[in-house]
C-alpha cells in the first residue's frame, strides 16, 4: 500500500518557477500541492544543498562544479534569474532549511540523492541522516506517522546502500529510467520500498509485475493529464508533474 501523496509538484514549481528554490516551493503550494520532490547533492564542505546538476551554469550563476564550492558560497549564489527576471536573487536552498521549511509548512518530501559523482556515499549518508533526525518523533511513533516520514530516491545504488546503513529506517526508493532485466533484485537489495521509473517507458505489464512484487510505482515526469490518468488506472500510486497548472494535487483516476 502507498502511504503518501499521489501527485508531486516536480522540483517544486514545475514550469512555472525556477526549479528546487523556495519560490518553486511556495509556486507549488500556492497551486494546492502539499507533496513536492526535489534534488539533493553535497556542497564541497560536505554540507548538504537543493540543486540537480552537479555543474554550475543552467540554473545557478556561477562556472565550475558545485563540489568547487562551500555550501554557503552556493548559497549566495542566483538561482533564479535564469528563469525570469521577478526571481532575481532566488538563493540555492540549504537542504535541512528548506526540508524544515516543507515540514512546518505540512508539504511532503521525495528526497532525491542527486550525488555529484565520486560523492555517492557521502551524499546518500548525509540526506539519509538529516531525515532521520528532522522526523525522529514520527520513526519513533509508528503507523500512520510513518506516512509523513520523506521517501529518500536515487539512480545510485551506492547512496541508496549507503543511505539504508546510515538510516534504515528512513524508506528508499530505486530510481530506474527503465525496469531493466533484474531491477527486483536490485530494489531488494537495499529494501526499497517502491520502483520509481520514467512513464515513457513502462508498460502495462511492467506495472503490474511492480505491483504484484510488493512494491509501490512512481512515475516521473508526467505532464499530460490523459496520461496521468491512464497510469493511476494501470494501478501507479503517484507520480510527479511540471505541469501544475493542469494536473491538479488530487487527480483521480477514470472509473472503470
Amino acid at each position: 500500500m502507498w502511504p503518501y501523496p499521489r501527485i508531486l509538484a516536480h522540483r517544486g514549481g514545475g514550469t512555472l518557477a525556477p526549479e528546487n528554490t523556495y519560490a518553486g516551493l511556495r509556486c507549488g503550494m500556492e497551486h494546492g500541492f502539499r507533496a513536492i520532490e526535489f534534488d539533493i547533492m553535497l556542497a564541497r564542505d560536505g554540507v548538504p544543498v537543493v540543486l540537480h546538476d552537479a555543474a554550475l551554469g543552467r540554473t545557478v550563476n556561477g562556472s565550475g562544479n558545485v563540489v568547487d564550492y562551500d555550501a554557503r558560497e552556493l548559497a549566495a549564489m542566483d538561482a533564479g534569474s535564469w528563469f525570469g527576471r521577478g526571481f532575481r536573487g532566488e538563493p540555492v536552498p540549504l537542504f535541512v532549511e528548506f526540508a524544515q521549511f516543507c515540514k512546518a509548512h505540512g508539504v511532503w518530501m521525495n528526497m532525491e540523492i542527486k550525488p555529484s559523482p565520486g560523492f555517492e556515499r557521502a551524499t546518500g549518508a548525509a540526506v539519509a541522516r538529516v531525515a532521520a533526525a528532522l522526523y525522529a518523533g514520527e520513526l519513533e511513533q509508528g503507523g500512520e506517522a510513518l506516512a509523513r516520514v520523506p521517501l529518500l530516491s536515487s539512480f545510485s545504488h551506492a547512496a541508496l546502500e549507503a543511505a539504508m546503513e546510515a538510516a534504515p529506517a528512513v524508506p528508499r526508493a530505486c530510481l530506474m529510467e527503465r525496469l531493466a532485466p533484474g531491477w527486483e533484485q536490485v530494489a531488494r537489495s537495499v529494501d526499497a520500498v517502491a520502483i520509481h521509473t520514467s512513464h515513457r517507458h513502462l508498460t502495462l505489464d511492467q506495472a503490474q509485475a511492480v505491483k504484484a512484487a510488493g512494491f509501490g510505482l512512481f512515475c516521473y515526469t508526467v505532464n499530460d493529464p490523459a496520461r496521468a490518468r491512464e497510469l493511476l488506472a494501470w494501478g501507479v500510486d503517484a507520480f510527479c508533474t511540471d505541469r501544475i497548472d493542469l494536473i491538479p494535487p488530487d487527480v483521480a483516476a477514470p472509473h472503470k
